[in-house]
């Protein structure tokens, strides 16, 4: 059996090892404020352009509305909510709230001790027995 518990370490290994290397980042950079406020779009002119985009038509179709429909909602509202609902849009965080990352994380954790532990390498949970 030393010979399938070394190809597991040496797997567990090479794949820890992967989890190190750099991974190319995002270059930023400033933006001058006349270059911003040229791009930025009033409230109205954003909540259109999105009922041109092809998940957001199929979200509302999902849920029983034209994306037509819609659009002329928007356009029934006053400015200030449309501004109200423009500016509440874009305070929405992009990318979720992490939690969803956590939690695989947390499972990757859990089964990496899991199968370690029943491999003989460590003693974490009471649970399990070291196959031998």
């Amino acid at each position: 059996m030393p010979s399938l518990k070394r190809t597991v370490t040496r797997a567990l290994v090479v794949s820890l090892c992967t989890l190190g290397l750099p991974i190319p980042a995002v270059q930023a950079e400033l933006v001058a404020t006349d270059r911003v406020e040229a791009t930025r779009q009033d409230g109205r002119e954003l909540l259109g352009s999105l009922f041109d985009r092809a998940d957001v038509r199929a979200a509302l179709e999902r849920q029983g509305v034209s994306p037509d429909e819609a659009k002329a909602r928007v356009n029934a509202m006053s400015d200030d909510e449309v501004e109200r609902l423009a500016a509440r849009f874009d305070s929405l965080p992009a990318g979720g709230s992490g939690l969803e990352t956590f939690l695989v994380i947390g499972f990757l954790v859990f089964v990496t001790l899991l199968v370690t532990d029943i491999l003989g390498f460590t003693k974490v949970f009471s649970f399990t027995r070291p196959a031998k």
